[in-house]
């Protein structure tokens, strides 16, 4: 690997299994909404808990490995986007920074609310026991989950728009082979 790789592969990696997964929870909630009639719940909840699992190891990364410092939102990031001098910015720019942190509290809320319904269904791990929560908190509980879900689909078509403007195609090249596209 050469000095200008932006994302090493366990973070592609990890980038391109969430979007899977997200594409699949995507779906299997709005499939059936439509008409498509499938059994849509296993397939659901198991991309669920693979969606757990990665957004962990994710997070294990992001502390361990990278530390937060590269996502953390600066002065000098404010001053850069206002001035549009590109030579201010690190490695992601303040719009990349607050992206990432609206996913990152969208993600977490939909894993914290799927986590709590998955006691709404039978598993070869465990029996449904829907009494954890009372009704009134379940409600809560499938209102956040639907919201948080709205809101993913307008982040997500909103990050596959980017992705493909030429501006921003050295950094789509760079979460496929890690490392920006150096010619132009």
């Amino acid at each position: 690997m050469t000095d200008n790789v932006r994302h090493k592969l366990p973070d592609r990696a990890f980038h391109w299994v969430m979007a899977i997964l997200t594409l699949v929870l995507m779906g299997t909630a709005f499939l059936p909404i439509f008409g498509v009639q499938f059994n849509w719940v296993p397939i659901h909840w198991i991309s669920g808990v693979l969606l757990i699992v990665s957004v962990l190891f994710h997070i294990y990364r992001s502390f361990f490995v990278h530390g937060l410092a590269d996502m953390l939102p600066r002065r000098k990031d404010i001053r850069a986007f206002f001035s549009k001098d590109i030579g201010q910015v690190e490695k992601y720019d303040l719009g990349q920074k607050i992206y990432h942190w609206s996913i990152a509290l969208i993600i977490l809320t939909l894993l914290f609310t799927g986590g709590l319904m998955l006691a709404k269904i039978d598993t070869p791990f465990w029996n449904r026991d829907p009494a954890i929560l009372s009704d009134w908190a379940w409600g809560v509980t499938y209102v956040l989950h639907g919201v948080a879900s709205y809101f993913l689909i307008f982040l997500f078509i909103l990050h596959v728009y980017f992705s493909f403007l030429p501006e921003h195609r050295d950094l789509l090249h760079s979460m496929v082979y890690g490392n920006r596209n150096q010619e132009k």
